[in-house]
């Protein structure tokens, strides 16, 4: 498969392994004293605000915090500070606000009204002199390191590890923690696996679906905008329990369907689901744990396999978007800080 280092794209998504061996060394102190902290002081709930690629890592928040810690977590939307000024109780709360950048004015805004409406904000971002940064009783740097590339890869991959970091200080979890100090030897090892299946696969079709459920749902949602971002493919993201609920009724002969799983109780439905459609005569690629044609590297923990997954689908993505006769470094009309308001 070509695109190995042949754009920023995948050059960046390869220095993945390293960005999180970093972030791990440079953050368990200040992680461990921040989850000592929270087991003192539990919180009521967690929200979590983010957009675009961080906004997936926040659905990823939401699985790990609510099985691992079990915490409600719940997603806000920066709008109902920044446009409508509407004041939120968020007393006892502990709030995660989630960008690359720490630039975007309504994220910014909504969490200086979280604060004042009685959250503890952490922040987590890659730069942590950012105006995010700033608003924040506590951050955790992800250690990216510099990302050119317009579309978000090892900055992505970072944000899981940070979450999981949290999650398993949090909750003393030796199994989690062990599973995630290994996932930058699962990333450098996993970025030789052949996905020149989905290069192939998907070379000449113009719209799919791309499922996955639980750890597993952020990676199909950062997966299907990856596809429109870099490869101007029309992609949806559902999860395997809600695409019954109408969407499938468009999955026929040959409709693309890509499938992320891991190995936890939601495996065995997230296949029987992608069997379900093999047998319509749909184009099925499953991208799991032992399972072909897109091979993902193991791990101890399943809540670890979405980073090792995703970085492989960045590195097959930016192949795709040079097949497909586009530079996924550059998408058309997008840029690498978006500003909202």
């Amino acid at each position: 498969m070509t695109g190995d280092a042949s754009t920023r794209m995948a050059a960046e998504a390869q220095e993945s392994h390293a960005a999180v061996a970093r972030q791990l060394a440079a953050n368990d102190v200040e992680v461990a004293r921040l989850a000592a902290s929270l087991r003192a002081h539990p919180p009521r709930f967690i929200v979590t605000c983010a957009r675009g690629s961080s906004d997936h890592a926040a659905t990823f928040a939401k699985y790990v915090f609510e099985t691992q810690v079990g915490l409600f977590t719940a997603s806000a939307s920066p709008s109902v500070s920044s446009v409508y000024a509407a004041r939120q109780n968020l007393d006892g709360a502990l709030y995660l606000a989630i960008s690359q950048s720490g630039k975007s004015p309504d994220l910014v805004h909504h969490a200086q009204s979280a604060r004042a409406a009685g959250a503890r904000v952490v922040a987590l971002v890659n730069h942590a002199d950012s105006p995010l940064a700033a608003v924040a009783e506590a951050v955790i740097p992800l250690h990216a390191g510099a990302e050119i590339s317009v579309a978000a890869t090892k900055s992505y991959i970072c944000t899981l590890a940070a979450i999981l970091h949290l999650a398993a200080r949090w909750r003393e979890d030796t199994v989690l923690l062990d599973a995630l100090f290994a996932v930058p030897e699962g990333l450098r090892r996993g970025w030789s696996l052949d996905w020149s299946p989905l290069v192939d696969g998907l070379a000449a079709v113009r719209n799919l679906f791309v499922i996955g459920r639980g750890f597993g749902f952020g990676a199909a949602l950062e997966a299907a905008l990856k596809f429109k971002e870099t490869c101007a493919l029309h992609a949806e993201a559902f999860s395997a329990a809600e695409v019954r609920h109408g969407p499938m009724a468009l999955v026929g002969a040959e409709f693309p369907v890509l499938f992320f799983s891991q190995n936890d109780d939601s495996r065995e439905g997230t296949l029987a689901l992608a069997r379900e459609f093999r047998e319509r005569g749909a184009r099925v690629l499953v991208a799991a744990p032992g399972t072909d044609p897109l091979p993902v590297a193991e791990s101890a923990h399943p809540a670890c396999t979405p980073l090792l997954a995703i970085q492989s689908f960045y590195r097959a993505a930016s192949a795709l978007s040079l097949r497909r006769g586009l530079n996924p470094d550059v998408p058309p009309h997008l840029r690498k800080v978006t500003e909202t308001i």
